[in-house]
């Protein structure tokens, strides 16, 4: 008697020869029209004011601040050329990045061992450090600032960088050290408990083992704290005079001038965007895993 039950092999063969089933079509939904019309609209007035800037320090002088506007003309970028030549732009934002770079490096020396340890030693000392980190970091920047603008004259390092920089790093450093202790607690304890076993010190597993794993997290606060120093404004301004102002300090100067001036604002405005951009679009990925750390752990 012959057998009537397909085989295996049989019945993979036949799955083979069928034809694959179509996807089922998307069913119009209003909700998601309206969604997309929303993000448009979302979109494009948060995009309008940096577009507007930028149409407007590309336009010639005489029609640049025309009311109604003008649409149609022939692109200059004479307003970049004067903003190098006439100014000290060049200095100001030499200043700027200086600021940015040493604040942040500063900032996050100081926060791995500190974030490390909050999240290893759990306990009521650590949940109160938190919180006055938090509560100093929501405290009104005045409030903050001008008894630093005391001691740094007091100190003799007014207008300076590196007051600018030391400034940055007490006004950041709260947020950089939720950031870094949500990623540490994301790593088990038993990774310590294995390298202290094998004869590392606390400080050696921090150093060989953490630091390494926590390179994706090191990043991330990294371009936070770079951001938020590279765009600082009210700190600049009360904590640097001449010799270490920086870009949006010097961009308050030129408003209210005369038009050229006005022009020169808006070209520094822009360049000083465009590395806010290219740091946004490069680095996305990691500030997106910063802004979910700790949402599972911590």
């Amino acid at each position: 008697m012959t057998s009537t039950l397909s085989t295996p092999d049989s019945l993979l063969d036949k799955a083979a020869l069928r034809p694959p089933k179509k996807p089922l079509p998307r069913r119009f939904s209003w909700r998601r029209v309206f969604i997309g019309v929303a993000l448009v609209i979302v979109c494009w007035m948060m995009l309008s004011p940096v577009l507007w800037t930028a149409m407007s320090v590309t336009k010639p002088t005489d029609v640049a601040f025309l009311n109604p506007p003008v649409f149609t003309f022939v692109p200059s970028f004479d307003a970049f050329v004067d903003l190098w030549q006439t100014t000290n732009f060049y200095k100001y934002l030499g200043n700027t990045l200086v600021v940015a770079v040493l604040s942040t490096t500063l900032a996050l020396v100081i926060g791995l061992p500190a974030a490390y340890a909050l999240s290893r030693f759990p306990g009521w000392v650590s949940v109160v450090l938190l919180i006055v980190a938090l509560v100093f970091r929501a405290l009104p920047r005045f409030a903050v600032v001008l008894p630093m603008y005391d001691v740094s004259r007091a100190l003799g390092i007014y207008d300076t960088t590196l007051a600018m920089s030391l400034a940055l790093v007490a006004i950041n450093q709260p947020f950089s050290i939720w950031l870094l202790r949500n990623f540490f607690a994301e790593i088990p304890k038993e990774v310590d408990e294995a390298a202290m076993i094998d004869g590392c010190t606390r400080f050696q597993v921090l150093r060989r083992i953490m630091v390494p794993m926590m390179r994706p997290g090191i990043i991330t606060a990294g371009l936070f704290i770079f951001l938020f120093a590279f765009q600082e404004y009210l700190t600049a301004a009360i904590l640097t005079d001449v010799d270490a102002r920086t870009v949006p300090v010097f961009i308050t100067t030129q408003l209210g001038q005369t038009l050229p001036m006005l022009q020169q604002a808006g070209a520094a405005a822009v360049i000083l965007t465009l590395p806010v951009i290219a740091f946004a679009f490069i680095a996305q990925r990691h500030l997106v895993a910063g802004l979910n750390a700790g949402s599972v752990k911590g």
